[in-house]
This record gives structure tokens, sequence and C-alpha cells, in this order.
């Protein structure tokens, strides 16, 4: 009968320290930790997912409204041109964070998981007080790589017929990323006019492409990282592998905007992580990720040189990474955050 008692005890002290107030969870990773619950913040001892307070794991979000608190969390925005659209933010607010914090807007690769990427900056988030905005595209909301990689500028799309048409300028997702910036920057009447970004693979596809359109205006660095193919600087060849067909010639490209390519040593032909686009037009770039970064790198260089026009984009390539986007994350960190210009 003792035993009994205890046992009930036990299991009540259990539950009600499972679901008390403040506990933290497992950020959802299909994993058995998903069921457990700590005292405090920090990272899964199991799967190393971040740490998310309890009661944000269920708490429905409404559309534009920026909610940040202390940690991690999300809110939902609207999308730029159709209003019934919407773009997750995953966030995390630094422990420091104050009104002079940095921002960076980070494009997650094709898994479109912006939860892990925002986790995978945490650290530089709190060591170099950084405001971090992952960006989530569903494929809900933006089915299709040509939603996602090709940031909406082409629709009506048939893979087999190799048939689409080309969106006006206001559809395209680029648009978002001055906006976001703009309604955190002044629901926290932050001093800072600009922002960075970090995209890796589909998410690198997006951020070379804006620089081509010079876009955003607001945005300071951006690292396009593991680009899996390049749309090339020539009125030669068809969209989206150049610019003939869409509606923004060669000569209106600025290139001078702050853009690096930013590619992993050993994201090269042997490479097996990721999916990479193969076919005639892309392979002429290369058959590696790396070797497609510096051509891109290169071939903007001569188009730039032709038309008489200052070249500021760079190219850093980190040795020893391959495909990984945790350890590129790391490395962008270190560039943009912990390096002097030269």
């Amino acid at each position: 009968m003792i035993f009994k008692y205890l046992t009930i005890i036990s299991l009540w002290v259990f539950i009600s320290c499972n679901n008390r107030e403040g506990s933290y969870v497992c950020t959802p990773c299909e994993l058995a930790c998903d069921q457990l619950s700590f005292d405090k913040p920090g990272t899964c001892p199991h799967c190393n997912m971040l740490l998310i307070k309890k009661e944000e794991l269920h708490k429905e979000l409404v559309v534009n409204q920026i909610e940040i608190l202390d940690g991690a969390g999300k809110f939902l925005i609207e999308g730029s041109s159709d209003k019934s659209k919407t773009v997750e933010v995953y966030y995390h607010k630094p422990k420091n964070f104050n009104i002079d914090s940095k921002v960076l807007l980070v494009l997650p690769g094709a898994g479109r998981n912006g939860g892990n990427y925002r986790d995978a900056w945490v650290e530089a988030s709190n060591k170099y007080n950084v405001l971090i905005l992952a960006l989530v595209y569903s494929e809900k909301d933006y089915p299709g790589f040509w939603s996602y990689n090709l940031a909406g500028m082409i629709e009506n799309v048939d893979i087999k017929k190799q048939t689409f048409d080309i969106t006006r300028s206001e559809s395209w997702i680029f648009n978002d990323f001055d906006r976001i910036f703009t309604a955190v920057k002044q629901e926290f009447s932050l001093t800072t006019d600009s922002y960075d970004m970090f995209g890796h693979s589909a998410g690198g596809q997006l951020l070379h492409r804006a620089a081509l359109f010079n876009l955003p205006r607001q945005a300071n660095r951006i690292l396009a990282s593991n680009s899996g193919w390049y749309t090339l600087p020539q009125d030669t060849m068809p969209f989206p592998y150049g610019l003939n067909g869409i509606d923004s010639p060669v000569s209106n490209i600025k290139f001078d905007s702050n853009l690096v390519l930013f590619l992993g040593e050993e994201d090269d032909l042997n490479e097996k992580r990721g999916h990479l686009r193969r076919s005639k037009e892309v392979d002429v770039q290369g058959l590696g990720r790396l070797e497609r970064g510096k051509y891109f790198y290169n071939n903007s260089k001569e188009v730039a040189k032709l038309y008489n026009k200052a070249y500021h984009w760079k190219i850093e390539v980190t040795p020893g990474v391959g495909h990984d986007y945790k350890e590129m994350s790391k490395h962008a960190a270190e560039y943009l955050f912990n390096r002097v210009e030269k």
C-alpha cells in the first residue's frame, strides 16, 4: 500500500514538473525527445535542437502581429503581392538585445527548414548581438522551385514541355526582405538602417538573383552560399539561365552591391549531399557547386568590364567544408561579424 501511494505521489510530481509554467520543450524534431520538458533554456541534449518555451509550441500566430520575445520563436507576415499568402519568420533574439543590435535575414535551402537554420545561428546571435530572422516560404503558398529558388519570377510552369510565363517584378519575393526588416526595425525602434543576409543552397540562389536585379535596397552584405546553379548576366541566354526574355537587360546590373559568393571548398563534383541540378544549360557552369560559383563570379566580372562598370562583388572559399549549412553558417558569422575589413 505504501509503495502504491509513493508511486502515485511520484507520478503526480513528474506530471506537475512537466506542465508547470515556464518549462521548456524541444523544437519539434519528430524524435522521442519531443515528449520531454526541461527547466532551463538551451539545447536539447538528445537532438541538439533549440529549447523553446512550452507555451510557444502551440501558440496560434496572428498574421502581421510581430511579437519577438527573448530567445527563439516565430511570427507570420503576409506576402508582398498576394496577401492570402504568408511568410513564417523564425527568430532568435540575443541575450543582450538592444536598439543598436544588428539584424541578419537567413534564407534556408530547398527543405525550407527555417527553424533549423535559425538554430544554426543561435550561438552567433548571442555572441555578436545579432537578431536572426530566418524566412520560410511554405510549399503550400509557394509551390515548386520556381516559387522559391527563382523567387516567383516565373509561373504556369510545365516541366515536361519546359514552358512558363515570366511574372511582374512586383510579385517577386525579393520585395519581402526590406519590408520585413522595416517592420521589425519599427517594432523595436532600431538604430540600424540596413541588415545583412545569408542564404544557403536554394537560399543562395535567391540571393545572387536578388543582386542581379539590384535588390533588396536596404541590405548591406549579402552572402550567397553554395548555390546549386546560377542565372548568368547574359542577354544571349534564355531566362532563367540568362536574362534573355526578362524585362531587365544586363546593362541595368550595377554590380555595386556587397554580394559575396560564399562557397565551400569541398562542395565540388564529389559532394553527394543535396540535390544538384544537371542539364546542358547549367553544366556549362561546371559540375559542382564550387566550380559553378567561381564560373558565375568570373563571368560577371567580365560582363562588368565589358560595360565599363565598377565590380564590387566578392568570392570567399571556406576551407574543408562541403554542402553543410551548419558549418557554412558558423564561417559566415565569423566573416560578417568577427573580421577586420581589408
